[in-house]
């Protein structure tokens, strides 16, 4: 099984909350993390500087489709950051937890 961290930002905690819990109930998370941060970034000509919250989804590398397709349904943004990071190195047993939390889904 190949892990990921599949990031993500909200305007705020409920609506991250929310992404989060779904997709843990869903099995399509292990475990999925909150930080507040503070973003600074370009939007449509304009400096942005906002605080959100950030996510990151621990999940099965395989699930990418699913959990983008489900951070897009419920999410507010736009053009929300959807972000795949490979997991390199792990501890077998934390690669053990998050296989066994999630399921395998296979997309056609």
């Amino acid at each position: 099984m190949n892990a990921v961290i599949i990031q993500t930002t909200c305007a705020d905690e409920k609506e991250a909350k929310n992404i989060a819990k779904a997709l843990v109930i869903e099995k399509l998370a292990a475990c999925v993390q909150l930080h507040d941060v503070e973003s600074i970034y370009a939007w449509q000509g304009d400096l942005c500087c906002d605080n959100e919250t950030i996510l990151n989804i621990k999940t099965r590398k395989e699930n990418f489709e699913k959990v983008k397709s489900k951070i897009k349904e419920l999410h507010s943004y736009d053009v929300p950051e959807i972000i795949q990071i490979d997991i390199t190195n792990s501890s077998k047993k934390y690669l053990k937890f998050i296989g066994e939390n999630t399921i395998w889904m296979i997309i056609f």
